[in-house]
């Protein structure tokens, strides 16, 4: 892991401003951050180019803080690939001093570094989350690609503390036949709420 001073770099897949498209802050106009790095491996990843972050340029906190305080956004998102593969102390109290929000979307694989005021924990089945992320998530968000997964998104919402959000969604390509499953079970388990990923029917970053 990277350490946290101002001269460590961090590889940046992408960034761009855009509206989130998923869970609790869908809508919402913000800044992403995608980091480069990955070693969860998911079968069904949309950004496997991530993975390798040898092939994403190295940028300085200060860098990405610059290029986010550029435009209107008041919120930034900091995903990847697996962000906490990096030490995010540095960056996230660079963005916290311009009095910018920072969420977090994680698989909860590695251990939480940075400040944040918005933790999204998105459990992978191919490298199982920390329980320690896990019962610092704000929002748990189950990426649903098979019906035996709603058992185990169960399983993970036991270990989230009283005021986690719970989201199931559906894996994109397998979306027509997956939110029907979901509408019903939702409706039988209503702690649970809904995702879909608008962004991906607005065709937008």
């Amino acid at each position: 892991m990277q350490g946290s001073t101002l001269t460590n770099t961090i590889p940046l897949m992408e960034h761009f401003y855009t509206l989130q498209g998923e869970g609790y802050h869908q809508g919402k106009a913000a800044y992403f951050l995608r980091l480069g790095g990955c070693d969860v491996g998911c079968v069904w990843c949309d950004v496997k180019e991530s993975w390798d972050a040898s092939k994403h340029p190295q940028h300085l906190p200060s860098e990405l803080v610059d290029a986010v305080t550029k435009t209107p956004a008041k919120l930034v998102v900091i995903t990847g690939g697996e962000p906490l593969m990096h030490d995010l102390g540095t960056l996230t109290s660079l963005l916290q001093a311009q009095g910018l929000a920072t969420h977090l979307e994680t698989s909860g694989a590695h251990p939480l570094s940075g400040q944040w005021n918005w933790i999204c924990v998105s459990p992978k089945k191919f490298k199982a989350p920390l329980d320690s992320v896990l019962t610092a998530a704000h929002e748990l968000k189950v990426v649903v690609y098979h019906p035996s997964d709603l058992e185990w998104a169960e399983q993970h919402a036991k270990k989230a503390n009283t005021t986690c959000k719970l989201y199931l969604q559906p894996e994109w390509s397998k979306k027509e036949k997956i939110t029907p499953l979901l509408l019903d079970y939702i409706k039988q388990h209503p702690q649970w709420e809904l995702s879909l990923q608008v962004h991906k029917y607005l065709d937008i970053p």
